[in-house]
């Protein structure tokens, strides 16, 4: 077997992985309108690439403002949970480890996709620059187009929607899944209230770094009270470089994201949660993380590590016999490559990913890529 280390088993929380191998949460824009519903479809994807270790969902919005891109999923209605439930059952059937990634977009999204037409919310009324929301404009059709002017959130909806995060993660464990991931990255809402440069509240979430982190303090600790820790992992993006790229959203970069981050997962290991999912710079020529930086969070975090970011298989090796990662996600290589643990175990060729499919559309580009023969 090739790259063995990827291949051992590992325990995280109440699960033992078979693998070391993560599909990570990956936008397909697929759910069935109206409803923001999870399909029969979506089930067979998940269910081709249950190798994995584990998998999280795509982003799954946990309230109808929580949402910046048509045609994704949400976890808040009763359909959607019972959408999702075909989802789990399909995974658990091959023997799969799925959780489901709660996501709220915050000001990253737009008027037209928000209930009456209303102003997305975020921390502050500041508009969100270089990303784009998507809008649709016709039955499956649609565009990118600029976010809207959001309005800052009165401290009584902020506890709210604390509590509709709680609920969402009740609402995964109805649907079946085997735990929750917390989506604090990607300039999204919580992630939003992290950052100095969205986040220019004057109250309790906002001003000194420990304010900044409360929105996520709070979140982790009822999710965590709903559904146990040991079922709950938190994705970062603690970016150390950007770009001027006006392109899908990556996230925002922190005077000292060293500091920031080390302090956020500091908030992680106080609750007990399973594990921190660390998503990179994935531009192209992007820099690699500072060794500092995960030689910290392992220092600081006693839960499992997962990093992803246009990593090979070697790459990953090498971090996980450094033992600075447990686990390592495929995003681009697990979308072409329903098979992707059997490709990588064997030394078999890879599939090449269709960009132009990825988002959007029914099967091709989502369950129509062969797995590996001779």
């Amino acid at each position: 077997m090739k790259h063995a280390a990827l291949f051992t088993p590992i325990d995280m929380g109440r699960i033992t992985l078979k693998n070391r191998i993560v599909l990570p949460p990956l936008t397909r824009q697929r759910s069935a309108q109206p409803g923001d519903i999870a399909t029969d479809l979506m089930a067979t994807y998940y269910r081709q690439r249950a190798g994995a270790g584990f998998m999280v969902s795509e982003g799954t919005q946990i309230e109808p403002r929580g949402q910046g891109y048509a045609w994704t999923p949400g976890i808040y209605s009763q359909a959607q949970i019972d959408g999702w439930r075909k989802v789990t059952e399909a995974v658990h059937a091959e023997d799969g480890v799925i959780f489901a990634q709660l996501w709220h977009v915050g000001r990253v999204s737009h008027n037209a996709l928000q209930p009456d037409g209303q102003a997305p919310v975020a921390p502050s009324a500041i508009q969100a620059q270089k990303v784009k929301a998507f809008i649709q404009t016709g039955p499956g059709v649609g565009e990118l187009v600029q976010p809207s002017l959001p309005r800052a959130l009165e401290l009584a909806e902020i506890r709210d929607l604390v509590g509709q995060y709680a609920q969402a993660a009740r609402n995964a464990i109805d649907a079946g899944f085997d735990g929750v991931e917390i989506h604090a990255a990607n300039g999204y809402l919580v992630n939003q209230f992290i950052s100095a440069h969205s986040n220019q509240r004057d109250d309790v979430y906002g001003g000194s770094l420990e304010n900044r982190l409360r929105f996520l303090r709070e979140i982790v600790d009822a999710v965590a009270a709903a559904v146990g820790a040991d079922r709950l992992g938190v994705r970062f993006t603690p970016l150390f470089t950007g770009t001027d790229q006006d392109r899908v959203y990556i996230g925002l970069v922190e005077e000292d994201p060293h500091t920031t981050y080390i302090e956020a997962i500091k908030v992680l290991e106080a609750a007990g949660v399973a594990y921190v999912s660390i998503a990179e710079a994935d531009w192209d020529n992007a820099p690699d993380l500072p060794e500092s930086f995960r030689r910290d969070v392992r220092a600081n975090f006693s839960g499992k590590i997962l990093y992803a970011g246009r990593y090979t298989a070697e790459r990953g090796e090498r971090l996980i016999e450094a033992g600075l990662a447990d686990l390592i996600a495929f995003g681009r290589p697990f979308i072409a490559n329903p098979d992707l643990p059997e490709r990588i175990a064997n030394g078999w060729p890879l599939n090449p990913l269709d960009p132009a499919t990825v988002y959007g559309g029914a099967e091709k580009g989502l369950t129509d890529y062969p797995t590996y023969s001779d």
